[in-house]
């Protein structure tokens, strides 16, 4: 990890602009076991700075959603999931980020349709069909829900321990 990192650094300052480098930075960051107690945070600062730069970086967006949603920081997390997925429309995680944590916040009905998207995108994903029956269930829409957890079950049991609904 240590020669990465000088080696992105060292690109970062020939060229601060360069398109890619703040991201595979700030991903070297989080992943490198020993980075210390302040690595979210400078892995945040160099997507934030890769996004300035490629405003298009729909895998940037992504994690600045999982840091803002792992700091429980709901309304930022639907912020950047929600601009991953319109990045890229086939990015089924940001759906079902985006979709969790509209859940989380009890927003069921706005979160079905991200999560009818992840769910197109990603059909053999247990975890999406559990989100999405969690809001149709809290929303009123008792049938479909009930549709959901069983495939949920279904798809839970064929790949290992459920998780409790």
């Amino acid at each position: 990890w240590e020669p990465a990192e000088l080696e992105y650094e060292g690109m970062i300052k020939t060229d601060p602009g360069a398109r890619g480098i703040h991201f595979l930075l700030g991903r070297l960051l989080l992943s490198r076991p020993d980075a210390g107690p302040d690595a979210p945070e400078r892995a945040k600062q160099e997507f934030l700075k890769e996004i300035q730069i490629d405003p298009g970086n729909a895998g940037a967006e992504y994690i600045l959603g999982e840091l803002a949603r792992h700091d429980e920081q709901w309304d930022e997390a639907i912020l950047r999931f929600s601009q991953a997925a319109k990045l890229n429309p086939n990015y089924a995680e940001a759906y079902l980020g985006w979709g969790f944590c509209l859940v989380t916040v009890k927003k069921y009905e706005d979160a079905i349709a991200p999560l009818r998207m992840a769910e197109r995108l990603t059909p053999g994903n247990p975890e999406v069909h559990h989100t999405l029956a969690t809001a149709l269930e809290r929303s009123g829409h008792k049938a479909e829900a009930e549709k959901e957890f069983a495939i949920h079950r279904s798809l839970s049991s064929a790949s290992g321990p459920q998780r409790p609904e």
